[in-house]
Order: C-alpha cells, then sequence, then structure tokens
C-alpha cells in the first residue's frame, strides 16, 4: 500500500481535537518526506517523476488543509494559552511545509536534470562528450560568479567609500561645532571675569563709602557737641556771670 493511501486511510475520520489534526499532520508529513525521497533516488523514466510527484501534490493540499484546519480550532480555542499555542503550531507547521515544498522542488529539479543527463548520455554515446560539456559549464558558471563577485566586492567598496565620505563630513561639521562652542566659551568665560572685576570694585567703592560714612557721622556727632558745649558756655556766661 502506498504512502498516499494509507494517509487517505487514516484521514478517511475527520479530526475532532486539536491533538488528533497534529498527529494527522504529522503523518502527512511523513508520506510527504518519504514521496521527496522517492523523487530522489527516482532513476526515470519521467512518468514515473510525474506520478511521484502527482502524489506529493495530492499531500501538500491535504496538508494544507489539516493545517488550515488547526488554524480554525485555535480560532475557537476556549483558553487563550491553548489558542496562543495552536497558533504557533499553525505558524511552525506552515513554515515546515514552506521548507518541504522547497525541498521538493529541489528533488525535481536534481532527478529532472539527473533523467536529461542519462538520456542525453544515451544519445550521444560518449561519456567523454558529456564530461567536457559540464566542464565547460562549469568553467563559464565559475567565470560568472568570478565576475559577479568583482562586481558585488567594487559595490561594497563603493558603499564604503560613500559612508567613510559622509563619516568624515559630519566629523568636520561636529569639529567646526565644537570650535564654535570653544570660542563661545572663551567669549562668556572673558564677560565672567569682567563681571567680576566690576563687582569687585564696586565692593571696594562700597566698603570705602561706609567708612567714610561712619566717620562723617563720628565729626557731625563732634561738631554736635562743641556746639552745644558752647551754647552752654554762652548762656552760662549771660545767665550766670559770677559763677
Amino acid at each position: 500500500m502506498s504512502w498516499v493511501a494509507r494517509v487517505n486511510r487514516t484521514n478517511d475520520v475527520t479530526s475532532s481535537s486539536p491533538e488528533q489534526c497534529k498527529d494527522d499532520i504529522v503523518k502527512l508529513n511523513c508520506a510527504l518526506k518519504a514521496i521527496i525521497q522517492d523523487i530522489w533516488e527516482c532513476k526515470g523514466p519521467v512518468l514515473a517523476l510525474n506520478d511521484l510527484n502527482k502524489d506529493a501534490r495530492k499531500l501538500v493540499n491535504e496538508l494544507r488543509a489539516k493545517i488550515s484546519e488547526l488554524d480554525e480550532l485555535a480560532n475557537v480555542a476556549d483558553q487563550e494559552r491553548v489558542r496562543l499555542d495552536l497558533k504557533e503550531d499553525v505558524e511552525n507547521q506552515t513554515k515546515q511545509l514552506e521548507n518541504t515544498q522547497a525541498t521538493l522542488r529541489k528533488a525535481n529539479l536534481t532527478c529532472k536534470l539527473a533523467i536529461d543527463n542519462r538520456e542525453k548520455d544515451a544519445l550521444l554515446g560518449s561519456r567523454e562528450t558529456r564530461t567536457q560539456q559540464i566542464r565547460h559549464r562549469n568553467t563559464v558558471a565559475s567565470r560568472q560568479n568570478i565576475a559577479q563577485s568583482a562586481s558585488d566586492i567594487t559595490e561594497n567598496l563603493l558603499t564604503i567609500s560613500r559612508t567613510l565620505d559622509n563619516t568624515v563630513h559630519q566629523s568636520s561639521h561636529a569639529l567646526n561645532s565644537l570650535v564654535s562652542s570653544s570660542k563661545t566659551v572663551k567669549d562668556t568665560d572673558t564677560e565672567l571675569k569682567n563681571q567680576a572685576g566690576l563687582i569687585q570694585t564696586g565692593h571696594r567703592l562700597l566698603t570705602k563709602y561706609n567708612r567714610r560714612e561712619y566717620t562723617d557721622k563720628i565729626l557731625i556727632f563732634l561738631a554736635l557737641a562743641l556746639f552745644f558745649s558752647t551754647v552752654l558756655y554762652i548762656l552760662k556766661r549771660r545767665l550766670f556771670p559770677s559763677l
């Protein structure tokens, strides 16, 4: 019994739970990988390869359907944790299906190329000619790869050069800004020193003024004392001449 037949027998009963659906997905994945292995090992003819691909396409469609079914089960899940886990399973299975399809395409391409090569060898009847063709093809591919690599390296160097140029330009702007800032700081420092000198001069003038005011007060007090003493002396002489 083929893989497709066995999987179809398993899938006759519709999945009633996420666990059953995941089990079906695992079985379908195993069946699809088995067919891919058969494609890798296929020696021809092309009709046999086409039959294998027909089975593979059928399994791929069934896998998509099962993944969609699992996604629907996730949408109707009651618990948020369960829903998130199922959604993660859906995402993982989708990515795995994409990788499997890429492997399937690679296996088909390799098998088809091998079948074509065998048919060409049979027609040409000489492996030497085929070897020369392969060598020539490899040489051309190698030259193309070298040319592409050189082009990529040149593009990378140009990109690095542009990046360095932009960096130097930005550094120049930054240096100019620093020079301007330094000049502003120096001007501010000079202005602050001038202000400090003016403040010190004002402080000395105020101190001197305070001292002068104190001296003036003493002199005024002495003058008033002298004045009142003179007045008292005159009154005494006028009113009490005998004393």
